[in-house]
């Protein structure tokens, strides 16, 4: 792709900034927006399967997982990844656009490939799957009697969070997904504009690592917990889900059907627990 710059998390624009009557001329940093195109392709058959507004970096664990978390593509037919180089892809698009290669010589039968998704940073999926399809393609996770998570460990977790967040810190405009362990050591973290995609890029990351399913993990997320939060952390085998703020009366309803202990409202050393308390000591 020579010639062709590679965009980045963060873009350098001028500013005025007025404070108190004074006003100035600044250079600031704003969290990058820009379209991923998302390709499945088996022997020379291809596919756009979606196309989602992010933050680039970490793009192919974005792809692997928003197709694990929707259950188009398992981890085990995941053959490579990689930015298109595709003729009808113009040359300045090819780092928005990433093609994931299958095992095998057709692409999957699958419904959900008869439409294709349309996602932005701020909705997640439109028209993603129902609780009643879920249910087709998922189980209820285990209770796993040893998992058992202390408050002062939940407590900990925003500000852990909030550490690892390197380009919210230059921007202030971006969600974080982390991975924490039952003890709170947190394993990864990532970061964008969607805060679906950031925990599409955290799945992404442990199935191209090997690490999933991942029971006995606690995922943290920067803002509020959603129907399609829930759906990829229950795919991805998540026990628990944290949020600063609010879950939605879908993520909830998701939560108890399945088994997934749901902590919201987790800041100041207070949180709510909306399913499966059990998995939090008192």
């Amino acid at each position: 792709m020579n010639g062709v710059t590679r965009p980045g998390p963060t873009t350098r624009t001028r500013i005025r900034q007025v404070s108190a009557g004074a006003v100035s001329d600044h250079r600031d940093d704003l969290a990058t927006e820009e379209p991923l195109e998302i390709r499945i392709q088996a022997g020379a058959a291809r596919r756009t399967v979606a196309i989602t507004m992010r933050t680039p970096g970490h793009d192919f664990e974005l792809a692997a997982g928003f197709l694990h978390g929707e259950g188009l593509v398992a981890a085990e037919e995941v053959s490579s990844i990689a930015y298109c180089t595709d003729d009808d892809v113009a040359p300045e698009a090819r780092y928005n656009t990433v093609t994931v290669r299958l095992r095998g010589g057709r692409l999957p039968d699958l419904p959900a490939l008869d439409r294709h998704f349309m996602t932005s940073s701020a909705c997640g999926v439109c028209g993603t799957a129902s609780l009643d399809a879920l249910r087709g393609r998922c189980s209820p996770l285990p209770a796993q009697e040893d998992l058992r998570i202390s408050p002062e460990t939940l407590y900990g977790l925003p500000h852990r969070l909030r550490e690892g967040q390197g380009v919210f810190g230059k921007t202030g405009g971006l969600h974080a997904a982390g991975l924490f362990t039952a003890g709170g050591e947190l394993l990864a973290i990532r970061e964008d504009v969607g805060r679906h995609n950031a925990v599409d890029k955290l799945v992404g990351w442990a199935l191209m690592g090997g690490r999933l399913p991942l029971g006995g993990h606690i995922l943290m997320v920067s803002g509020r917990s959603s129907y399609e939060i829930m759906q990829k952390a229950l795919a991805a085998g998540v026990p628990v889900v944290c949020a600063v703020s609010a879950p939605s009366s879908l993520a909830v309803d998701l939560a108890r059907e399945f088994g997934m202990t749901l902590v919201g409202f987790l800041r100041e050393e207070r949180f709510n627990l909306y399913s499966a308390p059990e998995r939090v000591l008192p």
